[in-house]
């Protein structure tokens, strides 16, 4: 018995040993997995972002970059197909409009046979300084013919505009705030337009507006040019990553009370960017897909670039 004694107990206790060796081990790395069909325990169901349609407000301004740039000069036409009879200017002197420029001669023949004689004297289009004069007297032009240029010293500010963003300008405006980098307070240049470049190499529409003439400013410096579009208050919003389409009509994904969601036509009006009104198709509280199905969504931490053109930002 001594000896079964003195040998048995020792074994047991390596044997018990051993068991709790493993039992650390399986804690350690090999934890029970619970049961996923407990509500406590996270599924591997992968639920999609929802947003509620609030009411909001929305103002619509379109921004863009541009620079001041001179007025390009004024050719100065003939009126009279006939020769040069006496100069009025000479060459970089400034002029007012209607100044008188040069006077003209031609003879023109009468029904009878006869010859009259007629002149006329060419009037300056616009206050400035007489350029590329290089008109003599003798000298011949045929009605329209250009006999000098008036340069202006008066500027503008242009900038490309995204052909997208001409969407959400729902009615043309007809004046723009400007900020010039550098310079003067912002300002607000009228008779804004807004042309469409047909030449090859061009990269859209292009906005331009008149620099007011006690606004002191030089060709080059670079200006943030601010149109505004609109702006529509206690309206229906949701954001312009929930709509497929982003321009008068669009789609959403509304969620339905069983969790399931079905493609939905909306009317849309202003947006901003970020968010877009609903004029039609949501009521305030509608659930929708804050991203369409398949689009990029939006990191919380970075930004992407929506079919607008607008930088849509995660934090914004």
């Amino acid at each position: 018995m001594g000896v079964i004694r003195k040998w048995v107990f020792p074994i047991l206790r390596l044997v018990l040993f051993a068991v709790i060796a493993v039992a650390l081990v399986k804690v350690a790395f090999f934890p029970d997995i619970a049961d996923s069909s407990s509500p406590d325990v996270p599924g591997a169901e992968i639920v999609e972002p929802q947003v509620a349609a609030m009411l909001g407000t929305i103002q619509n301004d379109v921004s863009l970059s541009g620079s001041v740039e001179a007025d390009s000069p004024v050719e100065i036409k003939a009126t009279l197909a006939g020769e040069v009879r006496k100069l009025l200017v000479t060459p970089g002197q400034s002029v007012d409009a209607e100044t008188p420029i040069l006077t003209l001669r031609a003879e023109v023949p009468n029904a009878d046979g006869s010859v009259s004689i007629k002149t006329t004297t060419v009037l300056s289009p616009a206050s400035g300084v007489l350029t590329d004069f290089p008109a003599l007297v003798g000298q011949s032009y045929s009605v329209g013919d250009t006999i000098g240029k008036v340069s202006l010293s008066t500027f503008h500010v242009s900038g490309s505009l995204a052909p997208e963003q001409l969407y959400r300008l729902t009615v043309r405006p007809t004046e723009a705030l400007v900020t010039i980098a550098g310079g003067p307070a912002p300002f607000t240049c009228t008779g804004l337009t807004i042309t469409t470049a047909t030449t090859e190499g061009a990269t859209g529409p292009t906005v331009s507006c008149a620099v007011p003439s006690d606004v002191t400013v030089f060709p080059g410096l670079t200006a943030q040019i601010v149109i505004a579009g609109g702006i529509a208050e206690n309206v229906i919003i949701i954001p312009t990553t929930a709509v497929e389409g982003i321009a008068e009509t669009g789609n959403v994904y509304l969620v339905l009370a069983d969790g399931t969601t079905e493609v939905r036509a909306v009317t849309l009006g202003l947006n901003d960017g970020f968010n877009v009104e609903v004029k039609e198709g949501l009521v305030e509280g509608d659930l929708v897909l804050q991203y369409v199905p398949g689009a990029i969504a939006v990191p919380t931490d970075g930004c992407f670039v929506d079919e607008m053109g607008n930088e849509i930002c995660g934090s914004k």
